[in-house]
């Protein structure tokens, strides 16, 4: 069963992603926090309401006009706190930025990685289909990922690891 808090980051996000597209110009935007959602829940089984609806909003404050403080009125500072750290900071200059996020989420807990597992695996599964220079960039960047978490990375929660290891195949 899906917690009331998710039911109500799925409408919410779908509210404020309205009108984004995938990068395939086709799909709209949420069905990926959708989805990211789902493997969250039934890939990496995880049954926390916080982390599965972090997962539905994880891109919201990154890509919409939600900012952190909505996010803490609506879900709560936990919440708000997990998809704070999904969000890169779009002030810094492209390659600063990237280096800074990735390094924030090794040191995230393993909530936050999960969600960004989750959203890693969503966006290899989606690029089967893509370009083959898109692919290859989408699967460098799981795999540089997959680096930064392995090391002490829970031992029970590997499958998410390997289950995003096994979409870069």
């Amino acid at each position: 069963m899906i917690p009331d808090k998710t039911l109500e980051a799925i409408q919410f996000a779908s509210r404020e992603h309205h009108g984004q597209m995938r990068k395939d110009g086709e799909t709209p935007y949420v069905s990926h926090p959708y989805r990211v959602m789902f493997l969250l829940r039934h890939v990496f089984k995880v049954e926390d309401p916080d982390v599965l609806t972090a997962g539905v909003l994880h891109d919201t404050i990154e890509d919409t006009t939600v900012d952190y403080d909505a996010v803490v009125k609506r879900f709560g500072p936990r919440v708000a706190g997990m998809v704070a750290s999904l969000s890169k900071d779009s002030r810094l200059e492209e390659k600063i930025r990237e280096e800074s996020y990735l390094s924030h989420l090794e040191k995230a807990s393993i909530d936050v990685k999960l969600c960004k597992l989750a959203d890693t695996l969503d966006n290899l599964l989606d690029s089967r289909n893509a370009k083959p220079e898109f692919r290859k960039k989408t699967i460098g960047k799981a795999k540089e990922l997959l680096s930064r978490f392995e090391p002490g990375f829970p031992k029970e929660w590997n499958h998410a690891l390997e289950a995003v290891r096994a979409a870069t195949q």
